[in-house]
């Protein structure tokens, strides 16, 4: 399984968001500069998220995104599925069932539904809020 550009860019633009929408909505264009993506890429992914009620929109002069929620109530995983779509390994794990005719006799099923526990189990145990923590320890200046 490959994550796509937009899927990484998204949880950048989210991060991003996350991170500087403490006392003003976060502008695109600010997002773009800082983050070194497209205005045209961030504005697909944008309304994705727009749809999606992962943001809000501002409208005015100093209008912007916020995020809809707390950093603590994304998981990577969210976000990813609502770019991505599914996440499966193998198209038979997509659905809630598996439709797949051969799932009885398939013995490599077994280690596509573990690899699908696995990436599920990783994208969905963290959140926005680890990763500012984690973007916050990097940017940090330690003084001695």
């Amino acid at each position: 399984m490959k994550i796509s550009t937009k899927g990484r860019y998204a949880v950048r633009l989210l991060l991003d968001i996350a991170m500087y929408d403490e006392t003003e909505p976060v502008r695109l264009k600010d997002t773009a500069e800082r983050q070194n993506i497209s205005m045209k890429y961030l504005e697909q992914i944008i309304s994705i998220l727009v749809r999606a009620g992962y943001v809000k929109s501002i409208r005015g002069p100093q209008g912007g995104y916020r995020l809809a929620k707390e950093p603590k109530d994304y998981t990577v995983g969210m976000i990813l599925r609502q770019v991505e779509g599914s996440l499966a390994p193998v198209s038979c794990l997509e659905g809630e069932t598996n439709q797949c005719e051969r799932q009885a006799e398939c013995a490599s099923l077994r280690i596509w539904k573990e690899l699908d526990d696995a990436i599920n189990n990783v994208v969905d145990k963290y959140t926005l809020q680890h990763l500012i923590d984690w973007q916050n320890e990097i940017g940090c200046d330690y003084v001695i």
